[in-house]
């Protein structure tokens, strides 16, 4: 949530929650009170996500203009300050993580896209883990939106990545024989104390703790709705393409998992406008080689679920205007940080181009220039 005017990241969910409360749980509260979470309902079509994600976007536009805010889906807001954004006060669990984790905690000005997917049991959900989980990285580029921290490029496409990886249990899956294997890892954490519930197994990929899904959980929030319809059939089509070869009898892990979490790095830097790791080869190769060569490999499972036309065309797409970081910066480049905030803003509610603003002076809470510097009360 961000103050129309500034452009600042504020921590005012608890309104902004009243106001769209009759929608029930679609809209909840997170970590930081300057996030909500939105949710979708299930869906089997492509088009059925796009026209949910829409019609919800703009209820909590609405929603938000009423109390003199907007919402902005990025991997972290461009403008914000540490020490401004207090962690969420009304949910006890919430109040346990602030205190046990600190500094860790209260720098959670992030936002990403989790996307669940069906799976026969959860058998097959952890043993499909190490078949997806070199591609994750690839999914992580498409989605990258934030390269902006307090004020500052990060020289990232996904800043949000380099935050989240500071969390004892986040960074790539590993691996299991199944599901009894997985969930005695899962007890040994929690009863280590070093986590204090299952919910905290913060895995790019993992098991659902309350649903019969694989969680994707890689991904920046998605500025474009496009993006995120894009990465929500690519993860269904991985999901049902490991299980096809684990049927198979193939998984092609080797155990070395080492390598990707390099290749998540990779794509938390580059974005797509740089090299990825690619899964087959290990070799780095340009990001947009990487994604049609996943889209060859899944091109059976987006065929089965009627997607690969659609994922074909929205992925030539999010090619050819390279990722939302990279759109960011140019917009920050032609002028100021505001006016990229302005972009993620157009972007969120699905406007071609921002709204034009009035003439605008200097003032405090606003960044000059992206020079590395920002005014008073910048991030």
């Amino acid at each position: 949530m961000i103050d129309i005017e500034s452009g600042q990241s504020v921590p005012r969910a608890g309104a902004l929650l009243r106001a769209v409360e009759r929608y029930g749980d679609t809209f909840t509260g997170e970590l930081p009170l300057s996030v909500v979470e939105s949710n979708s309902g299930v869906h089997a079509t492509l088009d059925g996500l796009f026209a949910d994600l829409t019609t919800t976007r703009a209820r909590l536009d609405r929603a938000a203009a009423s109390e003199g805010l907007a919402v902005v889906a990025a991997g972290t807001a461009p403008l914000a300050r540490l020490g401004t954004v207090p962690t969420a006060d009304g949910d006890p669990r919430y109040a346990r993580m602030a205190d046990a984790y600190r500094r860790l905690a209260d720098e959670q000005l992030i936002c990403g896209v989790h996307v669940h997917a069906d799976v026969p049991d959860r058998d097959a959900a952890v043993r499909a883990l190490c078949v997806i989980a070199p591609w994750l990285p690839v999914l992580l580029a498409l989605s990258a939106s934030s390269p902006y921290w307090l004020g500052a490029d990060t020289g990232y496409a996904s800043w949000r990545t380099m935050v989240w990886q500071r969390w004892p249990t986040a960074g790539p899956p590993g691996c299991f024989a199944g599901a009894e294997e997985y969930d005695r890892m899962v007890g040994e954490l929690v009863g280590s104390g070093v986590i204090g519930d299952p919910g905290m197994i913060y895995y790019d990929l993992r098991p659902s703790a309350h649903l019969p899904t694989l969680e994707l959980r890689v991904c920046d929030a998605c500025p474009r709705v496009e993006t995120v319809v894009l990465v929500a059939a690519l993860h269904r089509a991985l999901v049902t393409d490991a299980l096809a070869r684990l049927d198979a009898g193939g998984s092609g892990c080797d155990g070395n998992h080492a390598r990707l979490r390099a290749a998540t790095w990779r794509a938390a830097r580059s974005g797509l406008e740089g090299e990825l790791v690619d899964p087959v080869t290990r070799r780095p190769a340009p990001a947009p080689a990487v994604v049609r060569r996943m889209l060859r490999r899944l091109r059976p499972a987006l065929e089965a679920h009627g997607d690969w036309e659609a994922v074909r065309s929205l992925a030539e797409e999010a090619l050819a205007r390279g990722s939302a970081a990279e759109r960011l910066r140019t917009a920050v480049a032609r002028e100021d940080l505001l006016a990229g905030v302005d972009r993620l803003l157009a972007d969120t509610r699905g406007r071609a181009r921002p709204a034009a603003r009035p003439p605008r002076p200097a003032a405090k809470g606003r960044a000059a220039r992206d020079d590395g510097r920002a005014a008073a009360g910048a991030r």
